[in-house]
């Protein structure tokens, strides 16, 4: 499991993709990395995907 402190003092690596379970939104539907609130979605194998569509963080809902 993911410590939050850890996660906040290191940068955010936009190559992974984070769960919202260990990692939520620091702000309610809201980019933890660059503030945005605009996001694409998908939809595979059952899981939930959401992209920033400014910086390209991934969280898998």
């Amino acid at each position: 499991m993911i410590n939050l402190e850890e996660i906040k003092e290191q940068e955010i690596d936009l190559d992974k993709v984070y769960d919202y379970a260990e990692f939520p939104d620091k702000v309610s539907g809201r980019c933890d990395n660059c503030n945005s609130a605009y996001f694409k979605s998908s939809v595979k194998g059952g899981i939930f995907l959401r992209e920033c569509r400014a910086c390209g963080m991934k969280k898998s809902i």
